[in-house]
């Protein structure tokens, strides 16, 4: 067969085919245009909020910012491309924006999980050194935090970009998903070179294990530094934010190292295990980051109030 197969062929567009049971396709579409919308309006919400409000330009609030933008990107690559599968069963997607799709969920995911890690290791400082605290995290290192952690995309992106554009499809042109992946891609290309998918497992390997240790690391010094609070008003604050952000750390990381990292050491999944894990990490926490980091806090909820009625209340003096 390798015979046969030894002409390059490119091709100028893919068939997505969304393994969802017919039965289930109503509830799905309208459980996507409902994650969607509550993404796009809560992070909205939080970026305008964050902008206008000068008391909220910390660098807490700025890292805040940058996972709203972040989350509202990955839903936008995501969502409509998908909801236009299941409404209009329009399943065809030119070369260059399956590429750019692809491109997308790969640094966003790498932004993300970079940006959650930076902003564990910016609650411990704050946490375990609270006057030394705006000495330590000065706008310029939250600015080359942030640059840093695009920098880190861009590397990670840069091998993909290289090896997808060598990938031949001789057999077929559909991809067995509800959008463009490169696993997906790797999976119908009459290109059999290992490293195209191994490649997979060690950038997902490498970059999940030290953001989920580094991570964890943080929230475990948060929870020591905790413990010495005398009051146990500000022990139960503490903890609540811990179990809040570590349970998005987990949305995020655990279904993405299954999916991905599992297949590249030779364990099989069905396509819609597959699918549902990635789709479960990609659209859930950025529809929950809001809630999880923005709305339970003093400031922000004190911030929209004055947004929607005018009053000027003072954050200070207002109840947890």
């Amino acid at each position: 067969s390798t015979m046969m197969w030894n002409v390059t062929v490119m091709v100028s567009e893919f068939i997505l085919q969304c393994a969802i049971d017919p039965d289930q396709k109503t509830i799905i579409t309208a459980s996507l245009a409902l994650i969607y919308l509550t993404t796009l309006i809560g992070n909205l919400l939080v970026i305008v909020v964050i902008t206008i409000d000068l008391h909220l330009h910390t660098p807490m609030f700025l890292y805040i910012c940058c996972l709203a933008i972040i989350d509202i990107a990955n839903s936008s690559n995501l969502i409509p491309r998908m909801l236009a599968i299941l409404l209009f069963n329009s399943s065809i997607v030119p070369y260059g924006p399956c590429l750019l799709q692809l491109s997308m969920v790969g640094y966003l995911g790498v932004l993300e999980g970079n940006l959650l890690l930076v902003m564990a290791c910016d609650r411990y400082v704050a946490v375990a050194y609270p006057l030394r605290y705006p000495l330590i995290v000065t706008s310029k290192v939250v600015w080359s935090s942030i640059i840093l952690v695009n920098i880190i995309g861009a590397v990670i992106l840069t091998p993909y970009l290289v090896y997808v554009r060598e990938l031949s499809f001789c057999r077929t042109n559909v991809l067995p998903f509800c959008f463009c992946d490169y696993a997906t891609m790797v999976q119908i290309a009459c290109t059999d070179d290992p490293k195209y998918i191994v490649i997979l497992s060690i950038t997902t390997g490498i970059s999940a294990s030290y953001c989920v240790t580094l991570t964890v690391f943080s929230y475990y010094k948060i929870a020591r530094a905790a413990l010495k609070i005398s009051s146990i008003k500000g022990k139960q604050k503490v903890f609540s934010t811990l179990l809040t952000h570590l349970l998005v750390v987990g949305l995020f990381y655990f279904p993405l190292m299954i999916s991905y990292i599992l297949p590249g050491v030779g364990v099989k999944l069905s396509a819609e295990a597959c699918t549902s894990l990635i789709i479960v990490a990609i659209l859930v926490p950025p529809m929950m980051n809001p809630l999880i980091y923005s709305f339970r806090n003093k400031e922000i909820k004190s911030s929209i109030r004055r947004l929607f009625t005018g009053k000027r209340t003072n954050p200070e003096i207002e109840d947890p």
